[in-house]
């Protein structure tokens, strides 16, 4: 991408009064918004699908969700049209709440609409406003929701370029952030990638070894395939105890010891070092509900079966720690099964597919102690399992550095991107 400080600059410059725009091309003009638009009337449309705002663009909603009397109180943005939320600004600083609508919708009432009283590019209004909204809009409002009105924007200062040169910058715009977004939707692809294929690197290795030309045998079960032939299979029954973590009402929680919940099993394979949660353990809690090295704990339950049979493993015991009830722990009582093998074995794609096959699937995703206890392990002699967590451990190393590396430059494409949109749309750089 080229740096925008090698990018043309105009001749000469003015301040604009603005801090947020500073200094603009001395040709450009600048307007009040009031004086470039009116705000639209409110205007009942029943015959159109609901709509609303999302990160910059107007996208339609789910009527069936919409009862009638409300929908009877929204109004019409149509195509060309601007569209405003100006509720709520301090619950929500980094989505986008200004857009040009592509689609026939209507919106709540609360919402703003714009029709232009002169000649403009709305696609360079589109970029600006971006910034304005960014920038500017989002520190006005008053009252505890910070909600505002037309008049709280209508004297607000825009920049006012010639027609020609608003058209160029939208165009040049249109090119250059065309091709930021395939850069990045490339990255992003890689890095989906990337996961996929650690994952297929851990399968092959909790169920095949690292050995390619060991002799393998059936294990007779379909979600885990052929194994080596010195592998034993057997069920978690056999190989430790489960127990869900402590059910309590919510005035248990809020001070005391540290607290494994949810969150904490969910988003990582292996259990921090520092938990955040808190709860008033009492003696007995930390005795029945304890956290020690070796502990595996599943996500019990959730509203889809997505979440569901998550594994994070205890290297380290967490002094005076309990565990919620939304966890099933598994405390291994034999030596046949390491906590090293244990950290990739359970969180291995296959798991996924025994978890839905087998969950009994009511009102809401739960997994339940007996159904846990029925999951078959398979077990490498010890040295193998070591070897086999080592091996996994460089290699997720290395894969998990790969896709922080893309992310990385994803982020500075986001960032490029956004600091293009200012420069053109302010007349930082100069667009021909």
């Amino acid at each position: 991408m080229q740096s925008l400080v090698q990018m043309p600059k105009y001749d000469a410059y003015k301040s604009s009064g603005e801090d947020w725009i500073s200094d603009i091309p001395e040709h450009w003009e600048i307007e009040k918004l009031k004086h470039l638009f009116y705000e639209k009337k409110h205007t009942q449309n029943m015959t159109l699908n609901c709509g609303s705002i999302s990160f910059g663009k107007v996208v339609r909603k789910d009527d069936e969700k919409v009862p009638l009397s409300t929908k009877a109180s929204y109004q019409e943005v149509l195509t060309g049209e601007f569209l405003i939320n100006p509720l709520n600004l301090n619950f929500d600083l980094i989505s986008l709440r200004i857009a040009l609508s592509k689609i026939n919708v209507v919106v709540s009432a609360g919402y703003i609409v714009l029709k232009e009283k002169v000649g403009i590019s709305r696609d360079y209004f589109n970029y600006f406003f971006h910034r304005y909204d960014v920038a500017y809009m989002k520190l006005l409002g008053s009252g505890v929701r910070q909600t505002i009105s037309f008049n709280h924007i209508a004297n607000s200062l825009l920049v006012f370029p010639p027609k020609a040169e608003q058209i160029a910058i939208a165009q040049f715009l249109d090119e250059k952030t065309g091709q930021i977004d395939e850069a990045i939707a490339i990255k992003e692809k890689q890095i989906t990638l990337l996961k996929e294929r650690k994952q297929i690197i851990i399968q092959k290795a909790v169920t095949q070894g690292l050995n390619p030309n060991a002799p393998l045998k059936d294990s007779g079960v379909d979600w885990i395939g052929q194994i080596p032939q010195h592998w034993e299979v057997k069920k978690l029954r056999y190989l430790g105890r489960t127990q869900n973590g402590v059910s309590a009402g919510a005035e248990y929680f809020g001070e005391g010891y540290p607290f494994v919940s949810y969150g904490d099993v969910y988003k990582n394979r292996q259990l921090p070092m520092i938990v955040d949660g808190l709860a008033k353990s009492s003696f007995f809690d930390q005795v029945s509900y304890s956290v020690r090295s070796g502990d595996v704990f599943f996500t019990r339950t959730s509203e889809t079966i997505d979440e569901i049979g998550f594994a994070s493993i205890c290297f380290k015991p967490i002094e005076k720690a309990t565990f919620a009830g939304f966890l099933i722990r598994f405390r291994p009582t034999s030596d046949k099964l390491t906590k090293e093998f244990s950290k990739y074995y359970f969180n291995a794609p296959m798991m996924r597919e025994y978890f839905v096959k087998e969950m009994n699937l009511v009102i809401r995703a739960s997994l339940s102690q007996e159904l846990l206890k029925n999951l078959l392990v398979v077990l490498p002699k010890v040295d193998e399992q070591i070897q086999i967590f080592e091996y996994l451990e460089d290699m997720s190393a290395k894969i998990d550095a790969s896709i922080e590396l893309q992310i990385e430059q994803i982020e500075k494409l986001k960032e490029y991107k956004t600091t293009l949109i200012n420069s053109a749309v302010t007349g930082k750089i100069k667009v021909t």
